[in-house]
């Protein structure tokens, strides 16, 4: 009987230990993991919606919570102004989530630029929408205090041919970004001015 409590509580403690070592390996890789991501997966779509700025975004972004999550957003520098964020946000399409970046000017609340990160959809159908240039200029100069909607449902994006549902999540993304953007634009700003 003194062997089996031994053995439970030697083993107790090197699984004790091996959590600790787990848990402080994660505490100091999460922030270079974290980079890498933003680098090589939502990096080249950042910069996708950022076409012609002079700064870097991603490493000047900061977060800010919505709803008791921590959202990434990225400042853009046009012609010597931060006049545009992006920011992350996501939709439900036919295959699950959908990951974007929505890029917003701050002077006149419009859709900048959206780009898609992250899906799950349909090789050939739905995930042509990644790639589309006509489907996400749609996006762009549409205001964030209106309804975004694919045409069939009379709005004004161009839906990409045989993925509504895809194309009707992206959208479901760009007006969660807007509510984003609405709710944080005061703190948006108020960062902007301490990072310049």
């Amino acid at each position: 009987m003194r062997d089996v409590i031994k053995m439970v509580v030697v083993l107790g403690l090197i699984c004790g230990i091996a959590a600790a070592l787990l848990a402080g390996v994660r505490m100091v890789t999460m922030e270079k993991i974290e980079y890498q991501e933003l680098k090589f997966v939502k990096g080249p779509v950042i910069m996708e919606v950022f076409k012609g700025c002079t700064n870097n975004p991603i490493k000047d972004r900061f977060k800010l919570k919505y709803n008791e999550k921590e959202i990434n957003f990225f400042p853009g520098v046009f012609d010597g102004e931060t006049n545009v964020v992006a920011f992350e946000t996501q939709g439900s399409g036919f295959g699950g989530d959908i990951g974007m970046i929505m890029a917003v000017n701050l002077e006149n609340d419009t859709v900048s630029g959206i780009g898609i990160t992250t899906h799950k959809e349909t090789p050939g159908v739905g995930a042509r929408a990644k790639d589309s240039e006509p489907f996400k200029n749609s996006f762009n100069g549409l205001s964030v205090n209106e309804i975004i909607r694919v045409k069939k449902d009379g709005g004004k994006v161009d839906a990409v041919s045989g993925a509504t549902i895809t194309s009707r999540g992206v959208c479901e993304g760009a007006n969660l970004g807007s509510e984003i953007y609405k709710n944080l634009k005061s703190d948006i700003l108020a960062k902007l001015k301490e990072i310049k």
